[in-house]
């Protein structure tokens, strides 16, 4: 009996100590997990930085690529915003504003996390900025305010400001009798504000008899063709006698001459412009045109593609420095200064913008 009950006894000890062991035995496959679990850690932690590195894309749409100025926006924006880690996607809208909508509409769904609008139409292009605020898409106004919307910024230079260099170098150079006042494309907003610029300046002076007012007209899409066709019809009209042209800007001035050169008056009435082309500069130094303007596009597309990439991110442009008024609201802004470009400064602009070389502009 004795050894049954020792029998019994020794037996229960063996299963206790085997179960044991069975209890025991997943304690290595958790030190085995550990460092599985630690190795996930750093993953979950390394998500908020790999968002953080996603590269912001900026929709770029731009009216033309005819004019030189055109073509150093589009080389400027994105220089500055790929210096900054963005991606840019241009589209060129050849100056039609259905066609600016369509691309645009491209660009929204291609997923890009801001736009920059250099607009064709101020009026047409609010649809644009509806479209993109409809989903969550921040826009910039860029060198041309859009009207009657609830764009985000504007980005350009003071327009009047562009308008009152012209007017100015005008009733300082221009003798008295009568003069052709030419505008942009009316679909533009800048051109009326050149104009409003320009005139603020001249008007006095037609008021008190010293101008004759003949000719006030817009040169539709900037065309320099359209420019010398009305200028060719001013001429005719008025049998040659005219002391002064204001052309909107550096293309309508070439066409301008071409009229004037036809006549025998080139460097005899030479028309205002503005935008640093570099055919402009050349008829400056060659005594055909009165003046230009410079806007630094690097200057201006720098501070667009900053806005842009700070409203990507849901900050308010840390640079704004006015407020414009397009029809529905003040449109915080980002203006700068432009410069008044004639025959006395002309050397000393051109090599400080660097834009081109004195020999190009020099060249006959």
């Amino acid at each position: 009996m004795k050894k049954i009950l020792a029998l019994v006894l020794a037996l229960c000890m063996v299963f206790a100590l085997a179960a044991c062991g069975q209890a025991a035995a997943p304690a290595p496959a958790a030190q085995e997990a550990a460092p599985a679990a630690e190795e996930a850690a750093p993953a979950e932690e390394a998500a908020p930085a790999e968002e953080a590195e996603k590269q912001i894309v900026v929709g770029l749409s731009l009216p033309t690529q005819r004019e030189d100025i055109w073509v150093r926006h589009e080389k400027h924006i994105r220089t500055a915003c790929e210096a900054l880690g963005a991606t840019v996607l241009t589209q060129i809208s050849d100056n039609d504003a259905a066609k600016q909508q369509s691309q645009c509409e491209n660009l929204l769904a291609q997923g890009i996390d801001v736009l920059i609008i250099g607009a064709h139409d101020a009026q047409a292009a609010a649809n644009i900025v509806e479209m993109a605020h409809a989903e969550g898409i921040p826009v910039v106004s860029y060198d041309r305010l859009i009207l009657n919307c609830d764009v985000d910024v504007y980005v350009s230079f003071d327009n009047v400001a562009v308008g009152e260099c012209m007017g100015n170098w005008f009733v300082e150079n221009v003798p008295t009798g009568n003069i052709a006042v030419l505008a942009g494309d009316p679909l533009d907003n800048n051109a009326k504000l050149f104009r409003q610029g320009a005139m603020n300046i001249i008007q006095p002076k037609i008021d008190e008899g010293f101008y004759n007012l003949v000719m006030d007209q817009s040169v539709a899409d900037w065309k320099a063709e359209n420019a010398m066709r009305l200028a060719e019809d001013c001429l005719t009209a008025n049998n040659n006698d005219i002391v002064g042209f204001v052309a909107p800007n550096d293309s309508t001035a070439g066409g301008v001459i071409q009229a004037l050169a036809a006549q025998g008056l080139d460097g005899k009435v030479l028309p205002t412009g503005q935008d640093f082309e570099l055919s402009a500069l050349q008829r400056i130094y060659q005594g055909t045109q009165g003046m230009s303007v410079f806007k630094d596009t690097v200057v201006e597309g720098a501070a667009a593609a900053k806005a842009a990439i700070e409203l990507a991110k849901g900050e308010t442009p840390a640079d704004i420095n006015g407020e414009t008024d397009n029809g529905q609201m003040m449109v915080p802004s980002v203006l700068a200064t432009p410069t008044a470009v004639t025959k006395d400064n002309l050397q000393e602009i051109v090599e400080t913008a660097g834009l081109y070389t004195w020999d190009e502009v020099t060249k006959q």
